[in-house]
């Protein structure tokens, strides 16, 4: 029995590709995606917000979905392609959305911002929006303590260019 909980108890060498650059990290078992983006790469603007896949302040692009990093161990993950807030500007230019959202000043305390952000990201791609309602409802699992709803309707309207 000691055996079985000694081999539990063993790091795990995974392989993430994190916003381009390739990783390897020996993880516990355990660790959640969030835990191993914050506490171990120090990519900290992926919020740990309820750790109960309720708010949504933890979502980042896996494989270019969307995904709530605090219910998904990083050993699931194993050769995935993860993008984080951190991820999505490219060449100092700022990702259409994170600009959209100064814009449209679509934050006010900003702790849910990032996770806002990457489901954005992830709600366009997939390219089922159309219109406000829709894009209210495919943003459901993301909350916002403020209240901040109707400017990051806006925000995503600006970065899909619909008015």
């Amino acid at each position: 029995m000691a055996d079985v909980a000694h081999q539990i108890a063993e790091r795990i060498p995974i392989n993430l590709v994190i916003n381009g650059v390739r990783r390897t990290l020996d993880l516990m078992p355990w660790t959640t995606l969030l835990d191993a983006l914050r506490d171990h790469l120090e990519l900290t603007g992926t919020k740990k917000g309820c750790d109960h896949g309720q708010c949504g302040a933890c979502t980042v692009l896996v494989d270019g979905r969307r995904v709530n990093s605090c219910l998904t161990l990083a050993v699931m993950k194993d050769g995935a392609e993860i993008t984080t807030v951190e991820g999505l500007a490219k060449d100092g230019a700022l990702h259409p959305l994170q600009q959209a959202f100064i814009d449209q000043d679509a934050f006010q305390c900003g702790y849910c911002t990032p996770g806002q952000i990457c489901s954005a990201a992830g709600l366009l791609a997939e390219g089922h929006a159309k219109d406000a309602d829709d894009i209210r409802e495919l943003m459901s699992g993301n909350l916002c303590r403020c209240g901040a709803y109707p400017n990051i309707v806006a925000a995503i309207q600006q970065a899909m260019g619909r008015p």
